[in-house]
């Protein structure tokens, strides 16, 4: 069994409140969520408008199906119009 995760840090120019940050947060990950199955949440800098920092977690029988999963989440969340990737730490 494989686990591998990874944090991920966006920064939210548009966002003036903590409402603006939830609906980008809720959309970034519901629409990972529908289309992997990965385990995602937002772990950190809650109280921060323009800062989203999201956890994700993924858990295979094959070390390189658990690698490419992580990978393709990461993509997949790096190309929303609203919120723009500034760091990424895999675990």
């Amino acid at each position: 069994m494989y686990v591998l995760s990874a944090k991920l840090t966006f920064n939210i120019p548009g966002a003036g409140s903590l409402k603006d940050k939830r609906q980008v947060r809720r959309s970034i990950i519901e629409k990972a969520r529908n289309r992997y199955n990965a385990s995602i949440s937002e772990v950190g800098a809650q109280d921060v408008h323009q800062t989203l920092i999201i956890g994700i977690a993924v858990v295979s029988g094959e070390k390189v199906h658990a690698e490419n999963s992580i990978n393709e989440i990461i993509r997949f969340m790096e190309n929303n119009p609203n919120a723009e990737l500034t760091a990424i730490e895999e675990y």
